[in-house]
């Protein structure tokens, strides 16, 4: 049986705390083994999960550390690309917040350090490690719906709060950055397919930060349409839509916390529907890295289709009147 992955961690981010630490902890194949952080009590809350953590003063000295195998980066989105940049320079795999950068052309050289260190470096995008989106794949390429003719994404939470970093554009903020990774990664997931034209492009812009955006583009076999808020009531909801049937995923993004992970499949005589009660998405991807550290390869999502979603973000900006 290989060691176990000891896990660092930049900061000790709210969701950090919430979400992705207790995954890290719970995951097979790994253990949190040190936290970057001048906090006392936010480092209580690792301690009391993980005893016999390493508390590190600065990040610097974390990702120095020889017992230390890999980085998870919760930092604000600017902050991103610096430091996952730093961490695979000291010889640490690296599973990065998203948005992992916010141009498609930093990735371009996250791609090229990853292939000259041999480690591996990776994008925090749950959602592709959740078996619902891998049976909503399975249905739409299989030819269950018949051709595809339409996908739509609406993905909604309300933050009017100024002071929160979704809000600062000197961070990195947006309803793009934040939520807009899941509308576009998730329909071409699914589809395997990348947009050929940016249709329309509607910001709604608020104190330098997209709060909300509109966008319809072109796949080369269908029509997308996908709203993101972060000025609206909180609502989740994806849909493809093709000659033959429909597919639905009711909680797409949040299962757990939003609702129960489901897919629909909606056809002329009948509805089917699969449920996945219980699946933490985040401790699936944590083993998922974890059974890749030794062949960074064998990753299941890849650099290359982060800088697609990222692509196609740059794309909806520069589409934008």
């Amino acid at each position: 049986m290989s060691d176990p992955v000891r896990w660092g961690i930049l900061g000790a981010a709210k969701f950090a705390r919430e979400q992705m630490g207790p995954a890290i902890h719970m995951a097979r194949g790994g253990m949190i083994a040190g936290l970057a952080t001048r906090s006392a009590d936010k480092a209580a809350a690792f301690s009391d999960m993980a005893p016999g953590l390493r508390v590190f003063e600065d990040y610097d000295a974390l990702i120095a550390d020889p017992g230390i195998d890999a980085v998870y980066i919760p930092l604000p989105n600017h902050l991103h690309v610096e430091w996952a940049k730093k961490a695979a320079k000291a010889g640490k795999h690296v599973l990065c917040e998203k948005p992992i950068a916010l141009a498609a052309s930093e990735i371009d050289e996250l791609i090229a350090l990853r292939d000259q260190t041999g480690l591996l470096i990776a994008e925090a995008y749950m959602i592709v490690h959740h078996p619902q989106w891998h049976k909503a794949r399975e249905l739409v390429q299989a030819g269950e719906l018949g051709e595809l003719k339409h996908a739509s994404v609406s993905f909604a939470f309300n933050n009017p709060d100024l002071d929160n970093i979704r809000n600062d554009p000197e961070r990195g903020g947006g309803a793009l950055r934040d939520i807009g990774v899941y509308a576009f990664g998730g329909v071409r997931f699914v589809t395997g397919e990348e947009p050929s034209e940016i249709l329309s492009s509607r910001i709604d812009w608020e104190h330098g930060i997209d709060a909300t955006t509109h966008v319809t583009a072109k796949f080369p076999s269908f029509m997308y349409t996908g709203h993101v808020s972060m000025r609206a009531s909180p609502f989740q909801q994806v849909v493809f839509h093709g000659t033959e049937g429909v597919v639905r995923l009711p909680v797409p993004f949040n299962a757990l916390s939003y609702g129960q992970a489901e897919v629909i499949l909606q056809k002329e005589r009948h509805t089917q529907s699969w449920r996945f009660p219980g699946t933490n998405q985040y401790v699936r991807q944590v083993e998922a890295f974890n059974a890749s550290v030794a062949d960074p390869a064998s990753y299941p999502c890849t650099l290359e289709f982060v800088r697609g979603t990222q692509a196609m973000i740059d794309e909806v900006y520069a589409a934008a009147p």
